[in-house]
């Protein structure tokens, strides 16, 4: 099933004993696609701090409730390695939390057949990425390929000759935890549609410019099947997209 990422924003967090606290973001991989952590606001019961978890440790999503079971106690999450809200998420905090819990690195490994993106910059918990003339000198420091769900969100959409709108959502598959399509809102140039664009269409993400560049024209995206919020993507929509794009079928 596709979810709405910004739906799981708020998404309270069910350990075996307790709640945790809410999803306060989710952290994707760029050179893969795939929700790597879920960044998880412990709120009163531990002021101040946030926390990682992998989507290998989640339960099925439980819409009715807003919630999100967890295969953890509260002492394990309590006492797991700290992550720091002002800094970047390096590849040591994560080994240390694969250690800690247990999780393998490699659960849900890439399907997608997506390039490295050079001009990548870190995520860090509890800010925003960089503008133009940051100067922050800390970012080195932190995985390079690590996206901000949130920050992404309204990010504008570039096609290869010109603006086509921005990212309104993303959709999820709640079992691989795989960031299927990018939801384009195209309201500033084609008012009234929304369209779905595969990760495999990205060239590049650009923080400073805050924007998403696609390898296709404005006019193949005018002419792909709509996308209506309020249905959902079922196996003939995602078929018409594929012959539309020419995308292959492996990472579907």
């Amino acid at each position: 099933m596709l979810w709405d990422a910004s739906a799981i924003h708020g998404y309270t967090i069910r350990a075996s004993d307790g709640g945790l606290g809410g999803v306060s973001d989710l952290l994707f991989s760029d050179d893969d696609w795939r929700i790597r952590w879920l960044v998880v606001d412990t709120g009163n019961w531990l002021p101040g701090r946030k926390v990682l978890l992998h989507p290998s440790a989640l339960g099925q999503p439980d819409p009715a409730l807003r919630q999100l079971p967890v295969k953890l106690t509260k002492r394990q999450v309590k006492d797991s390695p700290d992550i720091y809200t002002d800094q970047p998420v390096s590849r040591q905090i994560q080994a240390n939390l694969y250690d800690y819990f247990g999780w393998d690195p490699a659960w849900g490994d890439s399907y997608f057949d997506i390039g490295t993106q050079p001009d990548a910059r870190p995520y860090s918990p509890g800010s925003k990425p960089p503008r133009s003339g940051s100067g922050d000198t800390r970012l080195h420091h932190g995985d390079p390929h690590l996206r901000s769900v949130r920050a992404v969100t309204g990010y504008h959409i570039h096609a290869t000759d010109g603006v086509i709108g921005h990212v309104e959502d993303l959709l999820v598959d709640d079992v691989t935890w795989g960031i299927k399509y990018i939801v384009v809102d195209t309201r500033n140039w084609w008012p009234g549609e929304k369209v779905l664009i595969s990760p495999d269409l990205v060239w590049e993400i650009e923080w400073i410019d805050r924007l998403i560049a696609l390898g296709v024209p404005r006019e193949q995206v005018k002419t792909s099947p709509r996308y209506d919020p309020s249905k959902t993507v079922d196996r003939s929509y995602e078929e018409r997209l594929r012959t539309h794009y020419g995308w292959s079928d492996h990472r579907h």
